[in-house]
């Protein structure tokens, strides 16, 4: 976009917020715009970062929490209780779907 067009645009748009704007200083606006663009543009990189391959933690007591859980909702009658990880049980009890989650809290920073 040429800067005269962006100048109009810019006059445009303020005098329909009800905030006309001289053309010097549409040209200023004008100008931060299209620096701030430059700018962005610049800030691209050649080569695309690779993707971490970190590998999950799994938490063996959460597991066995869910899974004891898992174990006593299949004894109630709950249908298809699946686990999700080691964070989510979800199945069905007398028509209805749930899911039960459990979290792990972590200690507040100087406990």
């Amino acid at each position: 976009m040429t800067k005269e067009k962006l100048v109009a645009r810019i006059m445009k748009e303020c005098a329909a917020e009800g905030e006309p704007v001289t053309k010097e200083e549409a040209e200023q606006m004008a100008e931060w715009e299209m620096k701030s663009k430059a700018v962005r543009e610049n800030a691209k990189s050649d080569t695309q970062r690779k993707p971490s391959t970190r590998e999950r933690k799994v938490d063996e007591t959460k597991k066995r929490i869910l899974n004891n859980c898992r174990v006593l909702l299949e004894g109630m009658g709950a249908v298809s209780a699946q686990m999700k990880t080691e964070t989510e049980v979800s199945f069905t009890f007398e028509g209805e779907e749930y899911s039960l989650k459990l979290v792990k809290h972590r200690k507040k920073e100087g406990d």
